[in-house]
């Protein structure tokens, strides 16, 4: 008999968010859904995310912008610029040194390196709500 789940929309928990602990200690430390990932935050910015779905989403992503790639990818060659996030860096976690780098990651993180971090974007509307909205009758003044 296998054993019956309770709520059946409840998602898994991401393998990944180990990564995460020794930030749980950080009082500006949060960690939240974002898309496919487990994000973590620090002081707002978004600094890690882990997925572990398919490729190139089943590892690990430094969130940082093009012009402070260069130090990082300098000091840690396992990263390379994420093949759909251009911006952000990614190890897989089939990568042989993933655990090692996620470990340095998140060292660095803690220390809020200046290389890492970014502000998250805030949430857009889709076309259609907005096209809804604004075809919507509107209540004449009397």
């Amino acid at each position: 008999m296998q054993p019956v789940e309770l709520n059946p929309k409840r998602k898994r928990e991401n393998p990944l968010v180990w990564i995460f602990e020794p930030l749980e200690r950080d009082p500006e430390y949060s960690r939240e859904r974002f898309f496919n990932f487990q994000a973590a935050y620090l002081d707002g910015l978004l600094y890690l995310a882990v997925a572990s779905g398919n490729e190139p989403w089943n590892g690990l992503v430094v969130c940082t912008s093009h012009d402070r790639q260069a130090g990082l990818l300098e000091d840690f060659p396992v990263l390379a610029p994420h093949p759909v996030l251009g911006k952000w860096l990614y190890v897989s976690q089939t990568h042989p040194e993933f655990e090692t780098v996620a470990h340095e990651m998140v060292s660095l993180a803690r220390e809020r390196d200046p290389r890492m971090g970014v502000l998250p974007g805030k949430r857009k509307r889709s076309p259609d709500v907005v096209e809804m909205k604004s075809s919507s009758p509107k209540k004449k003044a009397q």
